[in-house]
């Protein structure tokens, strides 16, 4: 879990030096897509995947062959991700406005019932960077299989300024 108490005050930048998160290398495309696209002072984010440069770091199912803080960790890893990709397209996370969706998609087992608590890996990431006046509510989805065998992915679109 990432505390966040210390950094509220300060801009998404600075909480990431105080929290000590260096974020991983902007992630590339899997396939033919874009990482990102905007429209107005939206920016829409291709689905966020649990790897760090073009490596997954966690494969499974949550409920399977990974367990719940596995997946947390792994939403956590996608939040970075996401991150990444979101500074290298804005020149600086501090541009962000607010958060307008999370969708969190898990690739479970059938009888899986941990959602929000792996889904919160990536809020509470969320939360430390941007503080609670910058974020959406979210949705949170458990499904049979993601790209890759990856178990999480996320669906992720800010508001940023002009």
């Amino acid at each position: 879990m990432v505390n966040h108490q210390k950094a509220l005050a300060a801009g998404a930048e600075r909480r990431l030096q105080e929290l000590g998160i260096t974020l991983p290398p902007p992630p590339t495309p899997f396939g033919a897509y874009i990482e990102a696209t905007r429209t107005g002072n939206l920016v829409f984010f291709s689905g966020m995947l649990p790897v760090v440069g073009h490596e997954p770091r966690y494969i499974g199912r949550v409920g399977g062959t990974l367990t719940s803080e596995d997946g947390r960790k792994a939403a956590e890893t996608a939040t970075l991700s996401a991150l990444a990709a979101a500074r290298e397209y804005l020149g600086s996370l501090d541009r962000v406005v607010r958060v307008v969706k999370l969708g969190i998609y898990i690739a479970t087992e059938g009888d899986f019932r941990d959602h929000p608590k792996v889904a919160d890996g990536a809020s509470e990431m969320l939360l430390a960077v941007f503080g609670k006046e910058k974020l959406s509510g979210r949705v949170v989805l458990g499904v049979a299989s993601l790209p890759l065998g990856l178990p999480i992915e996320l669906e992720l679109v800010i508001e940023v300024e002009d």
